[in-house]
């Protein structure tokens, strides 16, 4: 009930700010600590993204986000979606879904253009704020700073993962307009498919997709599992 009663506030929160954005509980066991992953679908509404092929990035986010969320329901880990749909949500309503859920880990998602001289691959990215002691109340616009550490081993864990599924990885650091603003570990994942998406073998960026997402799914399981990472937790 506990668990029901919270994702039907956060639901009424997000309907008053007109923007809304979707809970999807699997409710903890009794005793246990709430562990909560938040999905967040770069772009949407008139903010297109990138050109991919005959579809703008913001349409293949958005699938990218519904994928992940029915892997990580599958392994009884409890979601919480920035958008749903075609919408506009701004870097400052992105930050504040992820810091009022407490979540335990943010991915901001992204598909890059494909590329004819580079093969598929995976590009995470951290806040490029400097890391700094928590501070209270959390300054806005450089809040990640607290988590960069966090931050850093979530990347970590992720990098892992994909790389055991095979997946080229590189990492870097860049200014992340609505991670710089959040309170949890949070990393950037920019997936980059071999082919463009009109291509007659296109099934083949599926393939690899669906590769990126359950090595993903995979990571915050083990991510999960380390006790000391719960969102609930200051850094």
């Amino acid at each position: 009930m506990a668990a029901l009663v919270r994702s039907l506030w956060l639901l009424a929160a997000a309907a008053a700010a007109c923007q809304p954005f979707a809970v999807t509980q699997a409710p903890p066991a009794p005793g246990t600590a709430r562990f909560v992953v938040v999905l967040d679908a770069a772009h949407g509404g008139d903010d297109l993204g990138a050109k991919l092929g005959n579809q703008p990035e913001k349409d293949m986010t958005l699938a990218l986000s519904v994928k992940l969320r029915s892997l990580l329901m599958a392994r009884g880990i409890a979601v919480v979606t920035t958008r749903e749909s075609d919408v506009n949500v701004d870097t400052d309503r992105r930050a504040e879904i992820a810091n009022r859920t407490r979540a335990a880990a943010c991915l901001n998602l992204h598909e890059a253009p494909a590329s004819a001289n580079n093969g598929p691959a995976v590009h995470l990215f951290l806040s490029s704020l400097p890391a700094a002691k928590d501070v209270r109340p959390a300054p806005w616009r450089t809040a990640q700073s607290a988590w960069i550490e966090r931050s850093t081993a979530l990347a970590g864990v992720l990098n892992a993962a994909l790389t055991q599924a095979g997946v080229t990885v590189t990492l870097g650091r860049t200014p992340l307009a609505a991670i710089d603003s959040m309170t949890c570990s949070a990393v950037a994942v920019e997936i980059a498919p071999e082919r463009p998406a009109e291509a007659e073998d296109a099934a083949d960026n599926s393939g690899f997709e669906t590769k990126v997402m359950e090595a993903l799914a995979a990571a915050l399981v083990e991510w999960r599992s380390d006790g000391g990472q719960f969102g609930e937790q200051q850094p």
